[in-house]
C-alpha cells in the first residue's frame, strides 16, 4: 500500500506492506534512526515520536494507518534557520542535567517530554491533576506520572525530571 508522510520535514512516498508498523518503515525502509526498538510491545516508551504534535508509541502503529501524518522524532526536534542545527531546549536541559547515561532510551524520553509539556499547556489532566478543571502544574509529580511509560534501564530518572522541570519553567 501507499503511504505519504512528513518526516521530520521531509516529504515522503513509500509503498510498505500492510504489516509493517510505523517503528519498522521508519528505521528499516527510511534510515531514521532516532525512535528506537526497546520492547516492541508498548511497554517502554523507547519508540516514541510526536505523531501529529502528539507523542506516540510507533511499535503499536501501523504505517498504513498514519497516511498523511507528520511526524517528528528526536532528530527532528533540533532544527534552525538556514539549516542550521539548532539543538531543541528539550536536548540543551537533557545535556545540562545528564538526563541520559546510555542514551538508548533518550530519543523517546526526549519526545514524550516535549509532548507532555504540550499536554499540559493544552490543560489535560493526569492522573494526579488534583482538579480536573483547572489547568494541571509541572509539578515533580505530574512530570512523573506523565512520563511513566518511557522507562531507563540506566536509572537517569533524576536528570530526566530536572530536564523536564528546566523546559517547563522556561516555557511558562
Amino acid at each position: 500500500m501507499s503511504v505519504q508522510l512528513s518526516v521530520d520535514g521531509r516529504r515522503v512516498d513509500v509503498n510498505v506492506d500492510p504489516r509493517t508498523t510505523l517503528l519498522d518503515l521508519l528505521r528499516e525502509r527510511l534510515d531514521v534512526i532516532a525512535p528506537k526498538k526497546g520492547c516492541d510491545h508498548g511497554q517502554c516508551g523507547s519508540c516514541t515520536v510526536l505523531l501529529d504534535g502528539r507523542r506516540h508509541l510507533t511499535c503499536l502503529a501501523l504505517a498504513v494507518a498514519q497516511d498523511g501524518a507528520e511526524i517528528v522524532t528526536a532528530e527532528g526536534l533540533a532544527g534552525g534557520p538556514d539549516g542550521e542545527h539548532d539543538l531543541h531546549a528539550m536536548q540543551r536541559a537533557f545535556l545540562e542535567h545528564d538526563g541520559y547515561q546510555c542514551g538508548y532510551c533518550t530519543p523517546g524520553q526526549i519526545c514524550s517530554a516535549v509532548g507532555m509539556l504540550a499536554e499540559l499547556a493544552d490543560g489535560h489532566p493526569s492522573h494526579v491533576s488534583p482538579d480536573l478543571t483547572a489547568a494541571p502544574k509541572a509539578t515533580d509529580e505530574e512530570i512523573r506520572e506523565r512520563m511513566s511509560g518511557n522507562l531507563c534501564r540506566c536509572g537517569a530518572y533524576v536528570g530526566i525530571l530536572a530536564a523536564i522541570r528546566q523546559s517547563a519553567q522556561a516555557s511558562a
